[in-house]
């Protein structure tokens, strides 16, 4: 509520300070605007003066050189006059509005100097004042207070924040971690797979070669057997053979005896 009737207080301060200061320039310019053309209306009377001269020399020249009427002289002369004494005015009215102008402007910023000290001071006033100097204070309190609190929120968002993201990278480790045992798993049972086929496949060639042994085996016993049965038969053939021999001639002799 101070800085309120504080502000208002001010407002009216400057209004007050910028109502008087126009109108004092309003004075000033009514009075002195009358002197200024006093001073200087003499100045047409000289240009007018001036303006006599070509006139003077048309008229001469219009009597000497021709016949014409003597009333055209005058009314050109007249126009020039008219034509230059416009030309004064305009000049001295843009003079006067430029003067205007630049004293409007100085005592524009010598109303906003004056404005801005006032309130200047009127605020070192209130700043100064115990009613101020309290909101102070207890604004401070409350932003400090404020400040607390945002930081508080902002270091409970944050450590929540990381709590998330600490799940977040447990959850991923988790996740690898169990890739990482089924590749490993994976890789097992294939090493198991590819060293069972390896065995059984060394098994089938050594019961492959095992049994090409027991057929070389049995084919060297048949061929032993084979030949000691033909060397059996052919030495049993011989006993006979002998046997007959041995035979024969007893027949014969017990023939030869009858």
């Amino acid at each position: 509520m101070g800085w309120y009737a504080t502000l208002w207080s001010l407002h009216a301060v400057c209004g007050s300070c910028s109502d008087s200061l126009l109108l004092l320039y309003r004075r000033k310019s009514r009075s002195i605007s009358p002197r200024r053309r006093k001073s200087r209306s003499p100045t047409p009377r000289r240009r007018r003066s001036r303006s006599a001269t070509p006139r003077r020399y048309k008229r001469q020249r219009s009597i000497s050189t021709s016949l014409s009427p003597i009333k055209r002289s005058p009314s050109t002369g007249s126009l020039e006059l008219k034509n230059v004494t416009e030309k004064s005015k305009k000049d001295e009215e843009e003079k006067r509005r430029r003067q205007q102008e630049a004293e409007l402007k100085l005592l524009e910023e010598e109303t906003a100097k004056r404005v801005e000290e006032a309130i200047r001071k009127k605020v070192e006033e209130s700043l100064n004042s115990e009613e101020i100097q309290m909101e102070i204070k207890t604004r401070l309190v409350e932003g400090r207070k404020k400040l607390i609190d945002e930081v508080a929120a902002q270091l409970e968002k944050e450590k929540e924040a990381a709590v998330v993201e600490a799940k977040r990278k447990e959850e991923k480790m988790r996740k690898e971690k169990e890739e990482l045992e089924r590749m490993i798993e994976e890789n097992r049972r294939r090493v198991e797979e590819a060293q069972r086929r390896e065995a059984l496949e060394q098994q089938r060639r050594e019961e492959e070669r095992y049994r090409e042994l027991e057929e070389l085996q049995r084919q060297k016993e048949e061929a032993l057997r084979r030949k000691k049965q033909q060397e059996e038969e052919e030495k049993s053939n011989q006993m006979k053979l002998l046997g007959k021999n041995k035979s024969r001639p007893k027949l014969s002799f017990a023939l030869g005896l009858k």
